[in-house]
């Protein structure tokens, strides 16, 4: 380690000014107009797919929020529903939509089956 250390140290220093190799010149190791024009075009498509992509996010976080706060009106809707009871003792809600007032649906016409003989 320490014969590493002095031969590191006894090495020659590299040229104070950079130079190239003979045969090259400065266009042939720099990425020039083309490498720029590249690199540019790439950050800015990149900045325009981040901008798309928070927009997005933002539309489906808010159709969320407005679906949930629709979800939750319409349940506070339905509990407030007032219910009626009819001759025959069932409740059914004062709307006319045919639920009982335990919630399940027993006539026939809410239910889909029209009953025999309707086929």
């Amino acid at each position: 380690m320490h014969s590493l250390l002095i031969a590191l140290a006894t090495s020659p220093a590299p040229t104070p000014t950079p130079s190239l190799r003979p045969g090259l010149s400065e266009d042939q190791v720099t990425p020039g107009l083309l490498g720029f024009l590249l690199t540019a075009f790439i950050v800015v498509l990149t900045a325009f797919l981040i901008v798309d992509m928070v927009r997005r996010i933002r539309r489906v976080r808010y159709r969320a929020q407005v679906e949930a706060e629709r979800m939750g009106a319409e349940e506070a809707g339905a509990s407030a529903v007032s219910t009626e009871v009819s001759s025959d003792g069932t409740g059914y809600s004062a709307d006319g939509t045919g639920f009982p007032a335990d919630g399940r649906a027993s006539r026939p016409e809410v239910n889909g089956d029209a009953g025999p003989g309707s086929r």
